[in-house]
């Protein structure tokens, strides 16, 4: 039997499907879930439909009889210092209760190319048409019902209770409302409501005990709009009147901008790679992270906005060492810059309290940075608050560590963040960019400056650890003897990356020339990262060079968490920058079959890691048909039928897995030099349009029949392009304005670009 045929349900019928544009491609592909959700509500990933519009989201759970459409915001948070209780908050939900849909079946459908979830309940002669979309421009929620017979709907609208919140409900005029709201409770840093505004637009009205016909074969709608004192200041009644303006005639016309807004999503960037599982993944990722994340919006926590109860998982934080920056990791490449422009703001928001922190808890300049934060300068993360309550959850009564913060060992997560902040300078060049998120990288230059120490002519980090250390449970509150890593590699890695891009930025601004010198001694003398031989006389990666106590580490080879600091987001490793050391990473990875304990765990990314291993194991070179096969053994071991890939550990950060590793084996470019197909069974035909490489190019090309068609490129700066020839051994032609202008040769060319400019190489043939 074929090992994905449990993936079979899922997989769409692509007849006669010969997409003309990117839209029509996407539309191949949808999510079809067959049986009610069971992980609705949950507190970490839901398996039921999703929609979304980058700030509210929602999830239906329930059977047909009674659904439950949970409405989420990326706004909505209870502003404590300490989880659970803090951290986002469910807003509340809208119970739909249709009797006459008892003992129906189910079958639900996320529509990726229009961003919206299409129902259909059926029994005997009775079918319920459904279709639920979140408004990609505005802050409404739509709920269309089409029955063939006569039923009655029940509609409760409730705001969730409970977690110190204050909840009030009423009516204005044919508009019925709910709010909820945090506020003046001990400790609270800013107060937060929202109100959820129902109406029904088309004429059709809910009667004093919240019925609602549904007549036979007309259309019923249904609207709630969200907004919160952070959309607006008269957050109540900007949700009531906007629910009481809605027209059929306003809601067509929302519609239209909805679908225009997903065509335009879906025009960015395009793949064609024969695998209809890889690329129904592909862009299911795509369309959900779409769906919770947007430029001017709070970003997205660990679970994005699809939040279906309150004190969810690390309360669905900025969770600063991966888990908030590994989402956005494919939206560079796949040309989707629009989703990132809310990223930076949390992590600028709290600088004044990381300079605190540095200056207080290790009397050095630059910002120190706990584990979790929230939007608005929260932290999220501090020890509990009593010692009772430490006492319970950790088995120490000792709340006051690190000043009452959680660091947990590492002062790496202010610059975790750069990674990202990198990869979209480098992918854009945008000065205006750069000047927004310079003050930062600066203020973490500042910090490792101070906190480095020279010694022996070698730049050394001690006590900045490669996982974790804190008391718990396990360990029975007792940790302290866990410190005293000395260079850890993910230290090593990621200071690396802030330096050098610390170097390329301030070059970029012509700003900070004389600290140059120092930046640059500090990339040449930080210590090597540190690999030893292995009981079979490999030479592999350590984690450390040693820990407590001086005790020697092991080699244990490149795992996810040193994938962080060498390949992605850190981007200091590869087969350019560091050829040999890239075949002792590309070794480790070949171990990784031999650790996999069950079908799906090739490197180890069942709790973490299945956004980071596989694009890592890309970038260093490793078999793609392998890395291919073990990708879709891990989406059958591990995913709902929502598409939604799982993890122990994390939420949105999958949905960066599949993108990101397939974008990497078509397009590198992370080592400043342009590779087309890179890391691609070259008998295998595939296509791709517009995925963004360094230097600020959009990159095109064609893989058929073993030979690559043509590579094209979009330079948006004028940028000096450096490639790696798609025709090895083969000069190339290069197209400027549409007329052959020059040849260039060699494994690695470069040419000089125009800001705008369009261009095209082909393999030269002598009849040209």
């Amino acid at each position: 039997m074929n090992k994905y045929l449990i993936l079979l349900p899922l997989v769409i019928l692509m007849v006669s499907c010969k997409p003309q544009d990117s839209h029509l491609y996407v539309s191949c592909y949808k999510a079809v879930m067959t049986n009610p959700p069971e992980n609705v509500p949950t507190t970490k990933t839901p398996d039921g439909p999703l929609a979304g519009n980058g700030d509210i989201g929602i999830v239906i759970g329930g059977v047909p009889n009674r659904l439950t459409f949970y409405f989420g915001k990326n706004d909505f948070w209870r502003a404590y210092p300490v989880y659970p209780g803090g951290g986002i908050a469910l807003p509340g939900s809208l119970e739909l209760c249709i009797d006459a849909l008892d003992g129906t079946d189910y079958h639900v459908e996320n529509i990726f190319d229009e961003g919206y979830i299409k129902g259909r309940f059926t029994r005997d002669n009775l079918q319920l048409d459904m279709k639920a979309w979140v408004s990609a421009t505005r802050h409404t929620v739509v709920i269309e019902l089409k029955p063939t017979v006569n039923c009655t709907a029940r509609l409760k609208l409730r705001a969730t209770e409970g977690n110190t919140s204050v909840t009030a409900a009423g009516r204005m005029g044919k508009v019925q409302w709910v709010t909820r709201s945090f506020e003046n409770t001990p400790l609270l840093e800013w107060p937060t409501h929202v109100a959820l505004a129902l109406s029904t637009p088309a004429g059709a009205s809910v009667r004093d005990d919240n019925t609602l016909e549904l007549p036979t074969g007309k259309t019923t709608t249904i609207t709630i709009t969200i907004y919160t004192n952070h959309d607006d200041a008269s957050w109540k009644e900007r949700a009531c009147t906007e629910a009481a303006s809605l027209t059929p005639q306003l809601l067509t016309a929302m519609w239209k901008e909805h679908v225009q807004w997903w065509r335009d999503f879906w025009g960015k960037s395009n793949v064609q790679i024969g695998d209809s599982i890889l690329e129904k993944y592909y862009y299911a990722s795509q369309y959900m992270l779409a769906s919770c994340t947007r430029g001017d919006k709070f970003p997205p926590g660990i679970w994005g906005n699809f939040v279906t109860q309150d004190s969810s998982a690390w309360g669905g934080d900025y969770h600063l060492n991966y888990n908030y920056q590994a989402p956005f990791w494919a939206c560079y490449s796949s040309n989707h810059i629009d989703l990132l422009e809310s990223f930076d703001q949390p992590l600028l928001d709290y600088m004044d309290e990381g300079r605190r922190h540095a200056r207080e808890l290790l009397d050095i300049r630059g910002i120190y940075y706990p584990v979790g934060l929230g939007p608005k300068g929260l932290c999220t993360t501090r020890w509990p608050l009593t010692p009772d309550e430490m006492e319970r959850r950790y088995a120490t009564r000792e709340n006051t560590i690190d000043g009452g913060y959680k660091f947990l060992g590492q002062k790496i997560n202010a610059v975790f963040s750069v990674g990202n902040m990198l990869m979209r300078f480098y992918s854009t060049y945008d000065t205006v960019y750069a000047w927004k998120i310079y003050p930062y990288m600066l203020a973490c230059a500042d910090f490792w400056e101070d906190y480095l120490t020279f010694e022996d002519g070698k730049y050394v980090i001690y006590m900045d650890h490669f996982n974790e250390v804190m008391p718990n449970l396990r360990n029975e509150g007792q940790w302290r003897h866990l410190l005293g890593d000395v260079n850890s590699t993910l230290s090593l890695g990621l200071v690396r990356m802030l330096f050098h891009g610390m170097l390329d930025m301030s070059r970029h601004l012509q700003i900070d020339a004389g600290r140059q010198a120092k930046w640059q001694d500090i990339c040449d003398r930080l210590v090597p990262y540190s690999t030893g031989e292995t009981d079979d006389g490999r030479i592999a990666l350590k984690n450390v060079e040693s820990y407590p106590g001086g005790r020697n580490a092991r080699p244990s080879g490149l795992n996810r968490v040193s994938i962080h600091a060498l390949i992605l987001p850190g981007g200091v490793c590869g087969p350019y920058l560091t050829p040999e050391l890239n075949k002792i990473l590309l070794s480790d990875v070949e171990q990784w079959k031999n650790r996999s304990r069950q079908p799906g765990d090739w490197g180890n990314t069942f709790g973490n890691g299945v956004e980071t291993c596989f694009p890592g194991a890309v970038r260093v070179g490793y078999d793609p048909d392998f890395i291919l096969d073990q990708l879709k053994e891990r989406i059958a071991a591990g995913s709902y039928p929502n598409l939604w890939i799982t993890a122990a550990g994390g939420g949105i950060e999958t949905l960066s897995a599949v993108p990101m590793t397939v974008n990497e084996m078509l397009l590198q470019s992370y080592e400043h030099v342009v590779r087309v197909f890179p890391v691609w069974n070259r008998s295998k035909n595939a296509s791709f349009d517009n995925l963004r490489a360094y230097g600020a190019f959009l990159v095109s090309s064609s893989l058929k029949n073993g030979k690559v068609e043509y590579v094209r490129l979009l330079s948006e700066q004028g940028r000096l392009c450096k490639m790696e020839n798609p025709w090895k051994g083969k000069e190339v032609l290069v197209y400027r304005k549409g007329r052959p202008i020059e040849t260039l040769a060699g494994d690695v060319f470069e040419f000089m670009t125009f800001k705008g400019e369009e261009m095209e190489l082909k393999e030269l043939y002598f009849n040209d």
